[in-house]
């Protein structure tokens, strides 16, 4: 199957990401979101970003130009039915990502492919509660999207052989990677990344160190370009959260527990760059550790 339009559900951090590059390997996008404002805040940050390749070299005004006049937006997700391929990059809530794929149900194409760019919730799950389990996968990006390589591709069990080849063929025409993975709480990369960032958490809620000096441990350390905490204000630590718990109530080993101090400063909505604060607070000129 010949994917021309793509439907994207979310205009967030991950959803402009998304119809940013999608647009530029020549894609028809419509991007939804229930916010008018969202929308015009989304087009707004995929100029800017496309401004940045250019002035970089990375891509010519001509193709920022055709990319941007791709990408269509709308608040009426029954328009995004009609696509070829759907990414739900709606928020990390399994009930809030089953209600989208119940409302597109009447709208969409016979062969439209449902795909969600969840970072940890079952594949199989989702796709049961749809009408084409066969024609629904996992299509997670990494952020930010246009700067990061891997798109991780994880089939539900009944998953078809089409409906993946259909999915391998767009992350090649991105030029990006795929990263085949198995319908597991949080794939690969969380699987990994997550508890390394709760173990971060845990060593600075035991006072082994402070905020500063685990991510400088681990950025002079082990290399990292960012440290831990860091890296988890800019996942968002309400994200960060609800992956361990996926990971803790999934796998029903205490190795996951999420760190006490995690929980803490997600009840206060300290969620790190989005809210301003986190681990750092980034309300002066410079980001500051909260503890």
């Amino acid at each position: 199957m010949q994917v021309a339009k793509i439907g994207i559900v979310g205009a967030g951090q991950m959803g402009n990401g998304i119809a940013h590059v999608c647009s530029l390997a020549g894609y028809d996008v419509v991007m939804s979101d229930i916010s008018e404002d969202a929308l015009a805040k989304a087009m707004s940050l995929i100029d800017k970003n496309m401004s940045r390749q250019v002035s970089r070299g990375k891509i010519s005004d001509a193709e920022k130009d055709g990319a941007l006049g791709r990408i269509t937006t709308t608040t009426d997700l029954a328009q995004v039915g009609p696509s070829d391929l759907i990414i739900e990059a709606a928020t990390e809530r399994e009930t809030v990502k089953q209600a989208i794929f119940e409302d597109l149900g009447p709208h969409l194409l016979p062969h439209t492919i449902l795909t969600s760019n969840t970072s940890s919730i079952s594949i199989t799950r989702l796709a049961s509660r749809t009408d084409r389990p066969e024609k629904f996968m996992g299509f997670h990006f990494m952020n930010p999207v246009p700067v990061m390589q891997l798109v991780e591709l994880i089939r539900g069990i009944a998953t078809d052989e089409e409906t993946f080849r259909a999915c391998k063929e767009v992350v090649d025409r991105l030029g990006k990677t795929s990263a085949t993975a198995e319908d597991f709480p949080a794939f690969i990369v969380n699987r990994i990344l997550m508890p390394m960032i709760n173990e971060a958490v845990y060593t600075l809620y035991e006072g082994v160190g402070s905020v500063r000096s685990i991510d400088e441990s681990m950025k002079l350390g082990a290399n990292h370009p960012m440290g831990p905490l860091e890296l988890a204000d800019f996942i968002g630590l309400d994200t960060c959260l609800a992956i361990m718990n996926v990971l803790h109530d999934g796998l029903a080993d205490t190795k996951y527990r999420p760190c006490p101090l995690l929980t803490k400063y997600v009840e206060a909505g300290w969620l790190g760059r989005k809210t301003q604060r986190g681990f750092y607070d980034y309300r002066g000129d410079e980001p500051v550790p909260t503890r």
